[in-house]
């Protein structure tokens, strides 16, 4: 026997509509759409896993197109760092696992500088931005 439809979609047939819409919406494998005030640009679906990055020496880094570049630098205790914003958007510069800096946020053109004093690996990201994530080694 035929249910007569009340003129309603069943809550199954919309959250089913929705996640296919969502899928279609994710573009290629290994991107997805750009977050809003991002438009035009391709988005990795995970961050680079920054023990796979080799380090590049040097004490700037830029962020830029939402990452930081380049996402792992070394450098000797005692030196600075430096990360310049230059996307149009703010960003921020957080240590992880309760490190030592914490930036506050930088609109473009602006930046924010940290000394490390003591050797090891700081993970960091912006946290406006979650996704993204880097690191600097700090060596003796």
């Amino acid at each position: 026997m035929m249910r007569k439809s009340s003129g309603r979609f069943p809550a199954t047939l919309i959250i089913a509509a929705t996640g296919v819409a969502l899928l279609a919406a994710c573009g290629s494998p290994g991107t997805t759409a750009a977050p809003p005030g991002m438009t035009g640009m391709a988005m990795a679906t995970s961050a680079p896993d920054a023990a796979a990055v080799t380090p590049v020496a040097t004490n700037t880094v830029a962020v830029r197109n939402f990452a930081f570049s380049p996402a792992s630098v070394t450098v000797k205790a005692g030196s600075t760092v430096t990360w310049t914003n230059q996307d149009q958007d703010p960003h921020d510069v957080v240590a992880m696992n309760d490190g030592p800096f914490h930036s506050p946020p930088l609109n473009t053109g602006q930046s924010f500088s940290y000394t490390f004093t003591k050797p090891g690996r700081f993970d960091y990201l912006c946290t406006i931005h979650p996704f993204m994530t880097a690191t600097v080694v700090v060596t003796p």
